[in-house]
């Protein structure tokens, strides 16, 4: 057995898997190495509750096993990996040999070319750090938030901001909020409900000049219009925190490639969990992507864990069945699977209109996600057929596949197909 394994991050991929190498009866010396001064917190609760003033940052920490026995080193960026040696590079020329590794990074805020940064009422929101700062700037002005970008942190975050009466503008580049779930009706769903709850929606649309000014700041659309925000926030997407393995040896490309049990392509005694992953889940096809759920960083971190236990060849592939689920405006929605790889979809339950009904996402006449709008019971129920069909056909693929390949070959068979991932994961809160 290993006798030191090191966890690069400290969020909750980082921090499940390293209670599960204990749990798994890993005795060895454990290190813990997060970039952020905090300990593990509950990062889907900066928007509503934190920003809202529900709870504070403290509330967020997430429990750590008292007898987890880790060295914590908070506040330490990892700088360099060198794989064949074994040792893992700190700032200040610190070294730290390893038996086993457990990459989980996971993925930082992406910049928008051309936006102030250096502005202190320009904001990202990734961490706790982020969402305090919007926070403040929103109780010293009275002028709206812009956001730019529509994905679900934008959705988000609108949604909250709005809870607190606060006007809102977002600004999109597409043509409407969340569009890259397959099929019109999602999207326009999304649009129209955050249009009829005050949001005003500006698509096709991005700031072409900035104008920073004593009270505000004013953007000059590509449109013609002009938009005063007392703050901005860009949640424009991310990009996984890869950058300090480039030299390494491993294999980026929009993250860390892998094979189906988590390891690193080329390397036995490298696993790597949660956002900074890119693999292939065998339960819908070969193709490597990342998966951005809050719930698949806490199921992966666990599962590379074991997988590094294991070793390589006794290694189990990582086939999850993702989920996620967020509040906006008071609707409660749920996801299952994977829509991104739909060709049609089919109403499976509930009215046309929102609320109280659940659409399926389907392939090849197979369903491959779901999506729910206030249905809960009906997502428990369909989620279990969800599970059911997949597993039916990822079982018949594997009975058609040649045994399996050696680590050696694994990169000749895994098709680069990039697909970016659609859904942020939004989990309850629970207080530790």
């Amino acid at each position: 057995m290993a006798e030191r394994i090191v966890v690069v991050g400290a969020g909750p991929a980082g921090l499940r898997a390293a209670e599960r190498l204990r749990e798994r009866g890993f005795g060895g010396e454990l290190i813990v190495v997060g970039e952020e001064p905090y300990r593990p917190y509950h990062r889907p609760g900066l928007i509503k509750p934190l920003l809202t003033g529900k709870m504070r940052p403290r509330d967020l920490r997430l429990p750590v096993l008292e007898e987890l026995d880790a060295t914590w080193r908070y506040n330490t960026r990892a700088s360099h990996l060198e794989p064949d040696e074994h040792l893992l590079h700190l700032p200040g020329g610190e070294e730290i040999r390893y038996d086993g590794l457990i990459i989980a990074t996971g993925a930082q805020a992406r910049h928008l070319p051309g936006a102030p940064r250096h502005d202190p009422r320009v904001h990202v929101m990734r961490t706790v750090a982020d969402a305090v700062a919007v926070q403040k700037n929103l109780s010293r002005t009275r002028h709206p938030l812009v956001i730019l970008g529509g994905g679900f942190v934008a959705c988000e975050l609108a949604s909250a901001v709005r809870s607190m009466g606060r006007d809102v503008t977002m600004i999109v580049r597409g043509p409407s909020l969340l569009r890259h779930v397959p099929g019109g009706d999602f999207s326009q769903t999304i649009s129209a409900l955050h249009e009829a709850n005050g949001v005003q929606v500006l698509t096709q649309a991005w700031a072409r000049r900035w104008a920073l000014q004593p009270d505000g700041i004013a953007m000059h659309l590509n449109t013609g219009q002009v938009v005063f925000a007392g703050s901005v926030v860009l949640a424009v997407g991310s990009v996984p925190a890869v950058n300090w393995l480039r030299g390494s040896g491993l294999i980026l490309d929009d993250g860390i490639m892998c094979g189906p049990t988590c390891h690193a392509i080329g390397a036995q005694d490298i696993v790597v969990a949660g956002d900074a992953a890119r693999w292939p889940n065998l339960r819908f096809d070969t193709a490597p992507r990342r998966v951005e759920h809050w719930l698949n960083a806490v199921e992966m971190g666990r599962a590379a864990a074991e997988n590094l236990l294991a070793g390589q060849q006794d290694a189990k592939p990582y086939t999850p069945l993702p989920r996620f689920w967020t509040e906006q405006h008071g609707m409660r929605i749920q996801g299952a699977g994977t829509p991104a790889l739909a060709k049609d979809t089919v109403l499976l339950t509930g009215p046309v209109e929102v609320g109280r009904r659940v659409t399926g996402y389907v392939t090849g006449g197979n369903l491959v996600g779901l999506i729910g709008w206030d249905a809960p019971v009906a997502m428990l129920k369909f989620t279990k057929e969800l599970e059911a069909q997949t597993t039916k056909a990822m079982r018949l693929r594997m009975a058609r596949r040649s045994p399996r390949p050696a680590p050696s070959d694994m990169t000749a068979r895994l098709p680069l197909a990039r697909l970016t991932p659609t859904f942020d994961e939004l989990p309850p809160i629970r207080r530790p």
